[in-house]
C-alpha cells in the first residue's frame, strides 16, 4: 500500500476512525436524546423534530414486528422517492432488526418483482403514487402505503409537485403508513448490532442481472461517519438531501451521516433548481452532496442572482467528473470548491475523497480512513506504478459482505493480497506521483446517465422481449446535459416496420425511465466475433468517434 497520499491528508483530520460498536439505529437514538426539539427533517416548510422522528420510527417498527411478522434479519423493501416517509421507514426497519432493501422509484412492476423475488422480501413500504406498480405483486408481498402529503403539515408557497401534494387515498389491500404509526405499537427490544445485516442496495453486473449488495451496520456506519469526519461536519449543519436516498451516495451523505451528526436534513423528492436554491437561502443550508448535472443546471438558472447561497460551505459528490469550466464558475459565484469522490454500491459510498484543501480536478481523490486501494494489472494482480492504467481494487471497513446468493459473482469479485480481502471494482484507473486516483475507463459495460448507472445487458434483455426486434446492442451516447445517455442499435425482424418513436414508447412501459434508450439506430446487421458474440466495443468506439 502506497502512503504518498498522506502528505495531502486534511489537516486536523485523524488518519483512522474508531467505529461505534452499535447499530445504525442507535445513532438516531443518540441524536433524538441530545437534540429532541431540533429539526430532523424539513420537507418544503414542514418540520419533524428528532424526538417526533424517533417516536414515529419506533411505532412503525412495532407495527412491522407485531402485524407484519418482521423478524431479525428479514428483508423489507422500500419503494419511495426522497421524503420524510422514506427516512422514517428506513429507520423503522432498522429498529425492527431487519434489513432495508431500497428500490429505485423509477422501477416498474417487472423490475420491482425481480428485486422482491431475489431478496425474499415479504413486506414492502411503498409510495401511494407508485402503488399501481405494487398492486400486481400483492400475492407475494404485504404492503404499507406512504402518502407524501401527510408530511406537509405547514403551508408553503414553494412549488410542490402534484405527486407530493396528492391527498391520501385508502386501499383495501394495504394499510396506510400513517395509520400504522397511529396504532402506537411499541417494538420489542432492539437486538441488532454492528455485525447484523443492515441494507441491501441493488446493483448490476455484466450479465445484466441486478445483484443485492449485502451491508452490515458496521460497513454502513463507516461511510456515514467518514463523510462527517472528512468534511468536519457537526450537529449544527443543515444538509440539502436531494440525491436519491435509494442510492448509497444519497443514503449516506443525505441521511445516515447527518443523523449520526444530529444535523438537519432539507429534503427534496426530486431535483428542481429553483426550489433547491430557495431552500438553500431559506434554511441556510451549509452542505450539499450532488452530481455535476445538478450543479450545471443550478448555475445555468436565469434566476440564480435572486438567491443568497452564501451559507453553503461544502459541496461535493461523484457519479461523473465535474467539468472544469463548471467548477471554475462555482468557485467564482459561490467561493466553493466542488470536492469529488469515488465509491460504489458495494462500498456503501466513498472509498476515496479529495482533500478539501488540496483537491485535484476530475479526480477520484485519495483513499480515506482504513482504505487500502491499489491499481493492479487485471490479469496478474501485480500493483502498477504511478501513471500506468490498471484495475482499481479496494480493501476497507466499508466493503460489503458480498452479493446476495451469488457465490459465483463473489468468487470473481474478491481477491486475497497480502492477507487482505480486496474487492475488484471493475474500474480502470491510475494513480499519480502524489497518490491520487483517477478514473480512466471501465472494464464492465456501464453507462453513466446523469449519475444513474445503466447496464447495457439488462436493457438489451428487455428490448429482446419486443416481437419486432431480432437483435439489439446498447451503448453510451454522449450528451451535453447528462454526460452519457442510452442508445440502442437494433436489427428488426424481417417482417417488422418498427419505428424509433414506437420502440421508445414501448420501452417506457418496460423499464425505469433512465434506462429507456433516448435514440435508436436501425441497422441491417450487428458486427460479431467468429463465435457470434456482438462486438459492442466496436459499436461504442464508432459512436465515440462520431461525437468527437
Amino acid at each position: 500500500m502506497s502512503e504518498r497520499h498522506f502528505a495531502f491528508w486534511p489537516p486536523k483530520v485523524p488518519r483512522a476512525i474508531t467505529l461505534p460498536a452499535t447499530s445504525l439505529w442507535y445513532n438516531l437514538e443518540v441524536a433524538a436524546t441530545r437534540y429532541p426539539q431540533k429539526a430532523c427533517t424539513v420537507f418544503y416548510d414542514s418540520v419533524i423534530t428528532y424526538a417526533d422522528f424517533r417516536q414515529q420510527a419506533e411505532r412503525l417498527a412495532g407495527y412491522l414486528q407485531r402485524e407484519c411478522g418482521v423478524q431479525r434479519g428479514d428483508r423489507v423493501a422500500l419503494y419511495m422517492h426522497n421524503s420524510p416517509q422514506f427516512m422514517l421507514a428506513y429507520y423503522a426497519v432498522l429498529r425492527a432488526d431487519a434489513m432495508v432493501v431500497p428500490v429505485n422509484p423509477m422501477c416498474v412492476s417487472a423490475e420491482l418483482a425481480y428485486v422482491l423475488e431475489d431478496s425474499g422480501a415479504r413486506v414492502l413500504i411503498g409510495a401511494q403514487t407508485l402503488f399501481a406498480h405494487v398492486e400486481p405483486l400483492l400475492d407475494r408481498v404485504e404492503a404499507v402505503v406512504a402518502t407524501y402529503s401527510d408530511a406537509l403539515t405547514t403551508p408553503s408557497e414553494l412549488a410542490i409537485p402534484d405527486f407530493v401534494r396528492e391527498p391520501r387515498r385508502s386501499f383495501a389491500s394495504a394499510v396506510g403508513m400513517s395509520d400504522a404509526i397511529a396504532r402506537g405499537i411499541e417494538p420489542g427490544p432492539h437486538l441488532a448490532g454492528p455485525e447484523d445485516r443492515c441494507v441491501m442496495p441493488y446493483t448490476s453486473g455484466t450479465t445484466g442481472q441486478p445483484k443485492g449488495c449485502v451491508h452490515t451496520h458496521r460497513s454502513v456506519m463507516h461511510t456515514a461517519i467518514s463523510s462527517s469526519q472528512w468534511h468536519r461536519s457537526y450537529a449544527d449543519e443543515t444538509i440539502l438531501t436531494v440525491l436519491p436516498l435509494f442510492h448509497v451516495t444519497g443514503m449516506q451523505n443525505g441521511m445516515n451521516g447527518p443523523i449520526y451528526a444530529g444535523a438537519t436534513m432539507v429534503v427534496l423528492p426530486r431535483w428542481d433548481r429553483d426550489v433547491a436554491a430557495a431552500l438553500i437561502q431559506r434554511f441556510r443550508v451549509t452542505g450539499w452532496t450532488s452530481v455535476p448535472t445538478m450543479v450545471v443546471d443550478l448555475l445555468s438558472s436565469p434566476k440564480l442572482e435572486q438567491y443568497d447561497l452564501s451559507s453553503l460551505r461544502s459541496m461535493g459528490g461523484g457519479g461523473a467528473a465535474m467539468p472544469e469550466a463548471i467548477a471554475k464558475k462555482l468557485e467564482q459565484l459561490c467561493n466553493l470548491t466542488y470536492v469529488e469522490g469515488y465509491g460504489l454500491s458495494e462500498t456503501a459510498a466513498a472509498t476515496h475523497i479529495n482533500p478539501q484543501q488540496n483537491p485535484k480536478k476530475q479526480c477520484l481523490g485519495i483513499p480515506i480512513f482504513g482504505v487500502d486501494s491499489r491499481v493492479v494489472d487485471p490479469e496478474t494482480l501485480q500493483e502498477l506504478p504511478p501513471g500506468e492504467v490498471g484495475e482499481i481494487i479496494s480493501h476497507g471497513p466499508q466493503v460489503f459482505e458480498g452479493y446476495w446468493n451469488r457465490p459465483d459473482a463473489n468468487a470473481a469479485s474478491f481477491v486475497q493480497l497480502d492477507g487482505k480481502r480486496f474487492f475488484r471494482t471493475g474500474d480502470l484507473g491510475r494513480t499519480d506521483e502524489d497518490g491520487y486516483f483517477f478514473l480512466v475507463d471501465r472494464i464492465k459495460r456501464m453507462i453513466n446517465a446523469a449519475g444513474f448507472k445503466v447496464w447495457p445487458a439488462e436493457v438489451e434483455a428487455q428490448l429482446y422481449a419486443h416481437p419486432g426486434i431480432k437483435e439489439a446492442a446498447v451503448i453510451a451516447q454522449r450528451d451535453a446535459r447528462r454526460g452519457e445517455t442510452v442508445k440502442a442499435i437494433v436489427v428488426r425482424e424481417p417482417s417488422s416496420s418498427l419505428g424509433e418513436a414506437e420502440l421508445i414508447d414501448w420501452a417506457r412501459g418496460q423499464m425505469a425511465a433512465y434506462k429507456v434508450p433516448r435514440s435508436i439506430e436501425f441497422v441491417d446487421e450487428l458486427p460479431k466475433t467468429a463465435s457470434g458474440k456482438i462486438l459492442w466495443r466496436a459499436l461504442q468506439e464508432r459512436e465515440d468517434a462520431r461525437s468527437r
